[in-house]
């Protein structure tokens, strides 16, 4: 592979032009695509394979004008005196409220005093529900400010109004932190190269290949049904690893000049040896994103299959844009100071050969002095991070977690107080009486039969549809949404359906916010073992062919299993326990977001794998050039560890950016890879891979002979290509040789 890439090095270099015309071609046809394409659909969130995603379906094709995934608002009215709600004038300004709801994209607005307990006992409150036409995601401008309008009306006439549910959802202001991410990225690469052209270089090449994958992903959102979220991730991960893989070859490229090579060798080199771990690392990372079609959730597999696209497109760019990128910048690769003092060469010789080790260097000196020392303190510090996660709860976002402030959150809690704790999650049961002798008979006896069970208050009529072989009921438990005995309810009742079905001849599905988010979470705790061993077992494999090695990968895995536990501690101290929230800008604490788990373990894997395949890859290929397997690791982090930590410290800043945004899905996942990336690229690779290599000698780069046999060889640590360009120098000083003899005999 080594070879392959030295030649796409040296051809992308020599024509450097071309290829930087065709990625800019590409970039401005992806721009135009993009610009052109339709509004990006709306997020279609499904559940194949769940009691919930069952009856939504049923509900689809059973009430064809109802709307089953139109949005909801509920409105509640509440006395500020304490007056009954019922009172003529309280009544005349609810219904001028409700007149203002009513037409556009709405549906049906529901009158509170025609409803069936819809006025609470103590007869001060009162609440509605209008439905709409379309999902959450296509609710206009026009719309909320008619909602905002209504509220206000009402306010102004000395009700307390307040409005929930999914209608009220907007745009989530996404900020512009990522921008203040990458001018950290631009201040560290200046620091780490001296230059602003070569610090530059790597965010230009990063931002055409995430404007090329965010286009794209735009440009076909309608085609494939991509939704506005999905290249999220995209933008995180690709601005990350983009940056990172150009800076890895850009580096590479500079110690190659330093060498002596010559500028079109140099970039060569620096793509088949640099460019083979950006190859791997960059599969690792695709692997862990695509895996995450093993979920079986279509978001879930969409925007990973957008982020693995994206990160593709990083790796190409570094092995073909960047080499060109460094032709056409010249000299400037080095700084000015570096260019006046030696303008021919460009070795820095006063930095490179004053004797002084280096940051690196001496780490890891210290490191293979006190191995376990250091390999027990890092251990002992993640596990303390890590302890948090013994008492996390998942779940998904709700109103009841909103800021206090919020319109969503004051109507959460005047419904609860006046109805109760679970009146916020109603289950409703999809009853399918085709089947049934009497249809409406048996919607009305398994009502009654889930009335009694233990842990619900209440059960509405069944309402029928045309055809009236197909009814809903609500169901209201008497515990919250996210509280452990709802979830046995919903349990409790599914159990129910068998029997129900014996009795009946009708089907019954349990579906409802809170049943939804109750087989989320399952889906995900079913997915996380197999999708875990797709990910790891395929990583391993790859860096078996990496490394050549079984313990190396075997302690890369577990070192990315102690960052990542890490990193989810720390998001449950910081987003469910609330400690330091307010520095982070968390208005509410809560449970963590039950794919968070899942994602956190398929991305920071990834990324994990990223920092090993770097830093160690420099470390296995002094060991195969014949340096002891101490002086491999000083070597490794002589040459990797200065990279390592710029390309950890831009990582960390792109992801930080992200944790501004006003969505919470989004401020977590920023903050979590942050973390992440910071604990993994520190303490894990910098501290626990050292000593653990240092402890074991030798026996790190073991490999069984037959396996040694069975695997193909790779080449990263570029072995076969150092030997090729040996032979070919060794031939060309012998043509020089016999050269000079025939020109010694010619004389004579």
């Amino acid at each position: 592979m080594a070879t392959l890439l030295y030649r796409l090095g040296r051809f992308s270099f020599r024509h450097r032009k071309l290829v930087g015309l065709l990625w800019v071609a590409l970039f401005v046809l992806a721009g135009v695509g993009a610009s052109s394409a339709a509004k990006a659909p709306a997020d279609d969130f499904k559940l194949p394979g769940t009691e919930a995603q069952q009856a939504f379906d049923l509900l689809e094709q059973r009430f064809p004008g109802g709307s089953a995934d139109g949005a909801t608002a509920r409105i509640v009215f509440q006395t500020e005196d304490g007056s009954k709600i019922t009172a003529a004038e309280h009544k005349a300004e609810v219904e001028k409220v409700l007149d203002q709801l009513a037409g556009g994209q709405a549906q049906a607005v529901g009158d509170p005093f025609d409803t069936p307990g819809a006025v609470s006992e103590d007869g001060d409150t009162a609440y509605t529900t209008v439905t709409y036409k379309v999902p959450a995601m296509e609710i206009t401008d026009a719309t909320h400010e008619d909602i905002d309008k209504a509220l206000d009306s009402g306010r102004d006439a000395g009700l307390t109004v307040e409005a929930g549910g999914d209608a009220l959802q907007v745009e989530p202001d996404m900020g512009n932190g990522e921008m203040i991410g990458v001018g950290i990225a631009l201040v560290v690469l200046i620091i780490t190269f001296g230059s602003l052209v070569a610090a530059g270089l790597p965010i230009l090449t990063a931002l055409i290949g995430v404007g090329i994958g965010i286009s794209s992903i735009t440009a076909l959102a309608t085609t494939l049904n991509l939704s506005s979220t999905t290249s999220t991730l995209a933008m995180m991960i690709g601005l990350a690893v983009g940056i990172d893989y150009a800076l890895f070859i850009a580096s590479r490229y500079r110690a190659e000049l330093i060498d002596g090579h010559s500028r079109e060798e140099a970039a060569g080199r620096a793509v088949g040896t640099a460019g083979s771990a950006v190859v791997f690392a960059g599969l690792t990372v695709i692997i862990a994103l695509a895996g995450l079609a093993v979920v079986n959730i279509p978001i879930l597999t969409k925007m990973g299959m957008a982020a693995a696209g994206t990160v593709a497109l990083a790796v190409l760019i570094a092995l073909t844009l960047v080499p060109a990128a460094l032709g056409l910048v010249g000299k400037r690769v080095f700084g000015r100071k570096v260019r006046k003092a030696n303008p021919q060469t460009l070795v820095p010789a006063a930095h490179e050969t004053d004797g002084k080790p280096n940051m690196g260097t001496r780490w890891s000196r210290f490191v293979l002095r006190r191995p376990l020392a250091v390999l027990i303190a890092a251990v002992a510090a993640l596990g303390a991070l890590a302890f948090p996660v013994s008492q996390m709860e998942l779940g998904l976002p709700s109103e009841g977690s909103s800021p206090t402030d919020t319109t969503q959150r004051k109507a959460y809690d005047i419904l609860s107080d006046a109805y109760g704790a679970g009146f916020n999650g109603p289950l409703m049961g999809v009853v399918d009486a085709k089947n049934a002798d009497d249809a409406k008979q048996a919607a009305e006896e398994i009502g009654d039969k889930i009335a009694g069970v233990d842990g619900v208050v209440s059960v509405s009529p069944a309402a029928f549809n045309e055809a009236g072989d197909t009814a809903t009921i609500s169901i209201v438990p008497s515990t919250g949404p996210s509280d452990a005995e709802t979830e046995a309810l919903v349990h409790d009742i599914r159990d129910l359906a068998p029997q129900l079905k014996s009795d009946t001849g009708a089907d019954l599905y349990l579906s409802g916010t809170t049943a939804i988010n109750i087989d989320f979470s399952q889906v995900l705790d079913d997915a996380l073992v197999p999708y875990l061993a797709l990910v790891v077992g395929l990583a391993f494999v790859l860096l078996m062919l990496v490394f050549r090695s079984l313990l190396v990968p075997l302690k890369a895995a577990l070192g990315f299993l102690l960052s990542v536990l890490a990193a989810l501690g720390t998001v449950v101290l910081v987003f469910q326990e609330g400690h330091l929230a307010s520095l982070f800008g968390v208005e509410s604490t809560g449970p963590i977001m039950s794919m968070m788990p899942i994602f956190m373990i398929g991305v920071v894997f990834g990324l994990a794998m990223d920092y090993e395949v770097f830093l160690v890859t420099r470390m296995r290929e002094a060991f195969v050039h014949g340096e002891r397997p101490g002086e491999a690791i000083v070597t490794g982090f002589k040459f990797g560890a200065r990279v390592v930590t710029a390309a950890a410290i831009i990582m960390i800043s792109v992801f930080s950016g992200f944790i501004g945004a006003g969505d919470d899905m989004v401020k977590m996942m920023g903050f979590g890879l942050a973390v992440a990336v910071l604990l993994d690229a520190f303490v894990v690779r910098m501290a626990i891979v050292p000593a653990v290599l240092a402890l074991l000698g030798r026996r790190a780069w073991w490999l069984p002979k037959w396996l040694d046999r069975v695997l193909p060889n790779v080449d990263v640590e570029g072995e076969q290509l150092r030997k090729k360009l040996e032979s070919e120098v060794r031939l060309s000083k012998s043509d020089d040789g016999d050269d000079e003899r025939e020109r010694e005999l010619a004389k004579v």
